[in-house]
């Protein structure tokens, strides 16, 4: 019985996972990582930090499952994207990361968009001119640290940052080149004239390689420092959000995954890419599939915040906050009697690129309670889903079947109203660990320790389906349509209202 590593290097926290080639799972362990924001926008952590947690993590596995380091026929690592990670000539790290989320790069992400056509631009890379590109953080870099830009000799992800030091291989993983956006998707290779676009030599680049491809395997230093066996396979691992729409079961073309975490991401199962603005675009860990995704700034954060700043904690309710308002919220009919919420406290990525939007409440009145804005909320971030779905049936995709993950699917209230303003059904998930699981599987995949990419199945366990209501769904249609068109509004609204 072979077991696998999968390794999670998430915003909030590195999770590690051991599982056996017989469907279970033996071992979960975590550590928290910290994110640093010096000034409004920025978002940076240590990746020094990572490494840290990801050798604390491989002993704490190893010993609650008593097995030996020699038992692990390979490792996977996941991680968010795409982070830009820099190492000097002798591979040291030259600075804190620069996030994905990462807001500092307004002037820059304006300069590129005058420099390029961004039709054209769209077409040869898959995806959009925004903050997430490498080019303009590698810009404000030049243009505010011209040290540490000088002292550049490789940038990566955070995946790959771990398995450079696992085994010493020098690589990204072809995600992460596809949404730095460096990465020419025709041809599937670096192309020059797009690095250049980031005022760096494409030497700088290590080589592109999939997400299951062996890159090396772990080094005796690494052995010594994690707790693993030398020799130990690597691959080359797979970007957080595509891990885990895997492991939900998005593996056929037409299959969704939303997922209601603190963010809100939507991702489709495509036998075609569909390069669009409005979205993102990556490969899916099933050779031949793509990816096309969505990811909405804010879900159960709005949530989180409701609870922290609207509903107070200074009784005892028996019941957890979020499970009481949803009880508040369940009676209520749809619209929320006349309220609406856009829930963009973050701005808001997809599909609509506006860092100028805000969290907006509108139809307030004396009637309404705290189950009303609750209610309005769980629909705001359900609106937000329908749209990209429109935007993906724009583009000629369809939606076959809808799976609903992360710790939001909880709340049978929510799930009901996912399924009614979709219109869809609605599939719950058991067993989901995250990303960590994803990259195991492909680690997994890569030593021959699974058949294909089916088996994933055996692992997490169905756990029932939310059928729409007819009748809701039906009155949800104008709600939506009005959703829809109070962003529109607003939207030259919001830089006055930011302004100065």
């Amino acid at each position: 019985m072979a077991l696998i590593l999968g390794i999670d290097i998430g915003t909030t926290s590195t999770i590690g996972i051991l599982i056996d080639d017989e469907g279970r799972t033996l071992a979960l362990a975590q550590r928290p990582v910290d994110l640093s924001s010096e000034r409004p926008g920025w978002a940076e952590e240590d990746p020094e930090q990572w490494w840290d947690n990801t050798c604390a993590i491989v002993g704490e596995l190893l010993a609650k499952t008593g097995r030996s380091a020699a038992d692990v026929a390979g490792v996977g690592v996941t991680g968010m994207l795409p982070a830009v990670v820099l190492l000097d000539a002798a591979g040291r790290l030259l600075r804190r990361s620069i996030q994905q989320s990462d807001g500092r790069t307004g002037r820059e992400v304006a300069e590129l968009a005058a420099e390029v056509d961004a039709a054209a631009f769209v077409r040869r890379t898959g995806n959009g001119i925004n903050q997430q590109l490498a080019a303009p953080k590698l810009r404000w870099l030049e243009r505010h640290e011209p040290d540490v830009f000088a002292s550049i000799a490789t940038v990566q992800g955070s995946y790959d940052y771990i398995n450079g030091r696992l085994t010493g291989a020098r690589v990204i993983e072809h995600n992460w080149a596809l949404e730095s956006g460096f990465l020419d998707l025709a041809g599937g290779r670096i192309d020059p004239e797009l690095v250049a676009l980031g005022r760096i030599d494409p030497v700088l680049l290590p080589a592109v390689k999939p997400s299951h491809e062996v890159i090396g395997e772990v080094t005796r230093e690494a052995a010594a420092a994690t707790g693993l066996a030398a020799g130990t396979p690597v691959v080359a691992g797979c970007a957080d959000h595509v891990a885990s729409a895997f492991v939900a079961g998005i593996r056929r073309e037409g299959d969704l995954l939303i997922k209601f975490g603190g963010a809100g991401d939507i991702l489709l199962a495509t036998d075609r890419p569909t390069p669009d603005p409005r979205l993102f675009l990556d490969y899916h860990l099933v050779p031949g599939l793509f990816m096309p995704n969505g990811c909405m700034a804010c879900s159960g954060a709005v949530l989180n915040w409701i609870v922290r700043e609207l509903a107070g904690d200074g009784h005892d309710l028996g019941e957890t906050p979020h499970a009481h308002l949803d009880r508040l919220a369940a009676d209520l009919p749809p619209g929320a009697e006349g309220l609406l919420l856009l829930p963009y406290f973050l701005g808001e990525k997809t599909p609509i690129h506006d860092p100028y939007a805000r969290g907006t409440l509108v139809g307030l009145g004396l009637h309404h309670t705290l189950g009303h804005i609750w209610r309005a909320a769980l629909e705001a971030v359900a609106f937000g889903f329908r749209h990209h779905v429109e935007v993906f049936e724009e583009l000629g995709q369809s939606v076959r079947r809808v799976v609903a993950s992360d710790g939001g699917a909880r709340s049978r209230v929510w799930m009901q109203i996912a399924a009614d303003i979709l219109g869809r059904p609605v599939e719950l998930l058991e067993g989901h660990p995250g990303s960590c699981l994803g990259a195991a599987y492909v680690a997994g995949v890569a030593t021959g320790s699974f058949a294909g990419w089916n088996e994933i199945a055996r692992y997490v366990r169905p756990a029932g389906v939310v059928e729409p209501d007819r009748a809701r769904a039906e009155a949800y249609v104008r709600h939506y349509a009005l959703y829809r068109e109070l962003y529109e509004r607003l939207a030259p609204f919001y830089p006055r209202l930011t302004a100065g």
